[in-house]
């Protein structure tokens, strides 16, 4: 669908924010936080939001939300690639990829993995950022207003932890092709900045996994189990609004691989 722009003075006025994992957790807190005047909104996700969709038409928002599992990447970014090209370079005065999705696998050695689950767990979190980011750049390529693209990594794809090869790898991984594409976009007149952040230790669905795993199968348990009873953890909203606060900075993507405690 092609949307009318929203112009001022000869320019559109309309920021597009394209997000992934915005069903739960951060990615909900997010999507809600854009649901702002002046920004068009598609989430990606595997289930859609009644709640998303209804606060956007209150707010009078242009929010799409499209149902999509990303394991079967490759769909959602020809439906991405195939959407921006209908837009236009003139239809937004800023375009923005948020790659939030992500899944732990079930927590255990690599020794005693099921390899369906490993590679689940690397075609979301991985593969599916990948693709997409793909689609947007490409798409893009030839509009000159300010893109961005925020993959949501974690520290643990900078530091290994036992019984969590798929969902470190998928992040370090992440972290290392957002370097990468930052040289590629470097070189352009119009290029994309690009970062690989880290949003801290959050509240939500992955960190109760993480606490109900089996001390015997991993080690780290108790760590996480202290987090949340030393309240060292960050709610949903106030990682979302630390991490768009960190998307805002006027030296977003200065450094491909960073980390919103850094601030």
């Amino acid at each position: 669908m092609q949307r009318s722009p929203q112009y001022h003075g000869g320019m559109p006025q309309n920021h597009l924010y394209i997000l992934t994992g915005a069903s739960r957790g951060m990615g909900l807190a997010m999507a809600q936080q854009l649901l702002k005047s002046g920004n068009t909104l598609i989430c990606i996700a595997r289930s859609t939001s009644p709640d998303l969709a209804t606060e956007a038409r209150a707010a009078g928002i242009t929010l799409e939300q499209w149902q999509q599992d990303l394991s079967q990447g490759e769909q959602a970014a020809h439906k991405l690639h195939d959407w921006l090209s209908a837009q236009g370079p003139q239809a937004f005065a800023s375009a923005t990829l948020i790659n939030n999705a992500g899944v732990i696998p079930r927590i255990a050695p690599l020794s005693a993995s099921d390899a369906d689950d490993l590679a689940h767990a690397l075609r979301v979190g991985l593969e599916a950022p990948m693709q997409l980011t793909a689609a947007f750049l490409g798409a893009t390529d030839r509009w000159k207003v300010p893109r961005k693209v925020l993959n949501i990594s974690s520290g643990l794809g900078r530091r290994a932890m036992a019984s969590q090869a798929a969902y470190c790898a998928a992040k370090a991984g992440m972290d290392h092709f957002t370097r990468c594409v930052a040289l590629d976009e470097a070189t352009k007149p119009h290029g994309a900045r690009v970062c690989s952040l880290a949003p801290g230790v959050i509240d939500t669905d992955m960190q109760v996994q993480l606490r109900g795993a089996d001390p015997a199968a991993f080690p780290d348990r108790q760590n996480f189990a202290n987090l949340k009873t030393g309240g060292q953890l960050t709610s949903p909203a106030d990682a979302a609004t630390r991490v768009l606060g960190w998307l805002e900075r006027a030296d977003f993507g200065a450094n491909p691989v960073a980390d919103v405690r850094d601030a």
